[in-house]
């Protein structure tokens, strides 16, 4: 029986060409508050075996060249936690190092356990969090939360794990990092009842109820609708509801930082630009950013009648800035 070939497209179409809707001089920067950089790396090389990036570094410098990437926001959310969290970010402490590792990307990261794995956290895996809390490159609580979509935990498990985790993030002043997948009632209910109005609160990778999003928000003057490619999905409509509904608000800025969720969510409009592409990418990666920053423009201007349009440069200005406010970065 022969062996079945990798289905992968070529590891060159990986390295994107500059988004046409970027500013010629000084366009605005790329963060991606959402990513999951090992899983990243770890899948492109069982794909691309004979790849040509043998560290994290190399993959990342060579990605990123070129599209102004000015920070990520890299998240652990598994139980036991990830070793080689503190490798990296001891990397990113000194500037000479970030230089010389990170060609000058501000690396950031953000701690937790998701609620699929509710049920391994413990007094060990919390201890390692708090450790990490200390650390000069954490900016953040998370990923946590609900997700009953896939139940993967139980759900008593996932409230009483989310709550408990919520307590420390609230008491040290972390920002907050929340999956919440179908659970929208007992989120809700957890969130007011735990977490001060004024917190910093993302609500990361949002395809839950437009109503919900907009409870949240009002209530929490802080908290901000985190957006992936899953945007330009046909599937997903409540992303764009959400939008637009922001958007109607005329002068007021959008409420919503950009992130990838790497290797997950590759924005589908990419695919525009990637003509001899033949299949879909295995994975995604930061600089596809302004792919997911034209569909948001898009859809605003569904909705704007006076004033300034949207344009993928001002949807990245207002992320960027969101982006600073929820996480300092």
């Amino acid at each position: 029986m022969g062996r079945k070939k990798n289905s992968a497209p070529a590891e060159h179409h990986l390295l994107l060409p500059q988004h046409s809707g970027r500013a010629d001089t000084q366009p605005a920067p790329i963060v991606d508050t959402h990513t999951h950089l090992l899983s990243t790396f770890s899948l492109y090389r069982s794909k691309y075996k004979e790849g040509k990036h043998d560290t994290v570094y190399d993959f990342v410098r060579e990605m990123y060249r070129g599209h102004g990437v000015d920070a990520i926001v890299d998240v652990y959310c598994e139980a036991p936690v990830q070793r080689q969290w503190r490798e990296l970010a001891d990397s990113a402490i000194s500037e000479e190092d970030r230089k010389e590792k990170w060609a000058g990307l501000e690396y950031w990261f953000v701690m937790g356990v998701h609620p699929h794995e509710a049920k391994e956290y413990n007094d060990d895996v919390e201890r390692e969090i708090l450790e990490a809390m200390t650390h000069p490159r954490c900016v953040g609580w998370g990923e946590m939360g609900l997700d009953y979509h896939y139940d993967n935990s139980p759900r008593g498990e996932q409230r009483s794990v989310f709550i408990r985790q919520l307590q420390h993030a609230v008491r040290l002043q972390k920002p907050l990092t929340i999956h919440t997948r179908e659970a929208e009632e007992d989120t809700e209910c957890i969130l007011k009842q735990y977490v001060p109005k004024d917190h910093r609160i993302h609500i990361h990778c949002y395809t839950d109820s437009p109503e919900w999003a907009a409870r949240m928000l009002e209530h929490f003057p802080n908290l901000y609708i985190g957006v992936t490619g899953v945007v330009t999905y046909a599937t997903n409509l409540n992303t764009s509801a959400v939008v637009r509904h922001m958007a109607m608000a005329s002068g007021s800025p959008l409420r919503i930082i950009l992130e990838t969720d790497a290797p997950f969510m590759i924005p589908s409009n990419i695919y525009g630009v990637l003509k001899d592409v033949k299949g879909r990418l295995p994975l995604s990666h930061t600089a596809m950013i302004p792919w997911t920053a034209e569909f948001v423009a898009d859809v605003a201007n569904e909705v704007v009648t006076e004033g300034a349009q949207w344009d993928t440069e001002r949807v990245m200005r207002e992320a960027r800035e969101n982006a600073r406010r929820m996480y300092g970065v």
